[in-house]
């Protein structure tokens, strides 16, 4: 089912499976949002729980026992209940069920929430161990965004980083697990990534120690998107790897992929929360629509 967050500025446009962004529009008729096409990539905005990318093998182990899990977790795929708190924000829920405990077991709450102010989305998360024992996750955002937003073209538009910075590009082997070898990641100025497709050829650009404001901008035109989220020190940049694909995801993580030839024991498996019986972990972040 799709929800609808509206005031003057945006109309907001929000699914049940998933708790998906699928659509973010200003009231001039921009659409912010990748609307999915097949042809590069059918996703639009997926929420990643319990893991942030691949698993080495499709698989891990917890307490002796092997379990199958894919890309970015189950969460995506999964419906959530809702509820429409006020006028312009809704909240969605998701708890274990059997299609979840086979492949994760452990009992657990997601919440995921949005308000709509003025030309900001507000975001927030928030998960909760209802099992006696530690719960292990991750937690990633994935929104696509058309590129350009308006007039001129892909290579017109950029990445601008809010303060001068000095990332490390994470190591990912050919096939997007990690190698343990990561390197300085150039920005112009410190702040500035000019798009270009080859950017992608490798896949997956992932960087840390980068600073957690980004905004997709233009030279050809004044319309924008600026993301902050303060509480997720990874930051991914993707599009369909060697395409022409009109859109960029930018991508803040809580978590990393399996390294490469290596199985995770989930009770050990690093870049995870882990939370003790009771408790809950909660992040926020924001998507301003200029």
């Amino acid at each position: 089912m799709i929800y609808t967050l509206k005031n003057e500025f945006l109309t907001v446009q929000l699914s049940d499976k998933g708790a998906e962004i699928v659509s973010v529009k200003s009231a001039d008729g921009c659409e912010y949002i990748w609307q999915g096409d097949a042809k590069y990539w059918a996703g639009q905005a997926p929420l990643m729980f319990p893991i942030c990318g691949r698993l080495f093998g499709g698989k891990y182990t917890y307490d002796g026992t092997d379990y199958e899990m894919t890309i970015h977790g189950f969460a995506r795929h999964s419906v959530f209940s809702s509820e429409k708190t006020c006028e312009n924000r809704i909240r969605f829920t998701l708890t274990e069920n059997a299609e979840t405990l086979a492949v994760y077991p452990f009992k657990f709450e997601l919440s995921v929430e949005y308000c709509l102010s003025d030309k900001t989305l507000f975001g927030g998360i928030t998960v909760k161990n209802t099992d006696e024992k530690v719960l292990p996750f991750a937690v990633g955002l994935h929104p696509g965004f058309n590129v350009p937003l308006s007039e001129g073209g892909f290579e017109d538009c950029y990445i601008e980083f809010s303060e001068p910075c000095s990332p490390d590009k994470i190591g990912l082997s050919d096939t997007c697990f990690l190698t343990g070898k990561n390197e300085a990641f150039y920005l112009e100025g410190g702040k500035r990534l000019s798009l270009r497709h080859s950017l992608f050829d490798n896949d997956a650009i992932f960087l840390a120690r980068n600073c957690t404001e980004v905004c997709l901008r233009s030279e050809k035109s004044d319309r924008y998107v600026r993301f902050t989220a303060e509480d997720f020190p990874y930051l991914g940049l993707w599009h369909a790897p060697r395409t022409d694909a009109p859109y960029v995801c930018i991508e803040p993580w809580c978590g990393l992929p399996s390294y490469d030839g290596e199985i995770d024991d989930f009770s050990k498996k690093r870049d995870l929360f882990r939370l003790v019986a009771g408790d809950k972990k909660e992040l926020s972040y924001s998507l301003m629509f200029g």
